[in-house]
């Protein structure tokens, strides 16, 4: 039961740092223009995809564009993205305080 604590938490730390990172990468303005905005704009997608991608896919669902099997097919990979981002998020603070 403790893992399945750990990894529901570790996928919520994950989405919950992807949609800070996103929504800071929106307050910037940052344009896409140049090496520089793009090079930006990967690595913001690396790290808030799956807050972007659940949007995108609830914005789809709900506007009848998205099918529901793509739906949950894309909540399935966003699930597993966010444990990703999650584990390196806790990795990360176990480091910090030692």
């Amino acid at each position: 039961m403790h893992g399945l604590f750990l990894m529901l938490f570790a996928i919520t730390a994950g989405f919950t740092a992807s949609a800070i990172i996103a929504n800071l990468y929106r307050v910037c303005g940052c344009k896409k223009d140049g090496n520089t905005g793009r090079t930006l704009h990967a690595a913001v997608l690396v790290l808030g995809g799956p807050s972007l991608l659940f949007e995108a896919a609830m914005r789809g669902l709900l506007t009848k564009k998205w099918h529901p099997v793509s739906f949950w097919l894309a909540a399935a990979g966003i699930l597993y993205w966010s444990l990703a981002l999650g584990l390196l998020v806790l990795e990360v603070a176990i480091r910090i305080n030692v």
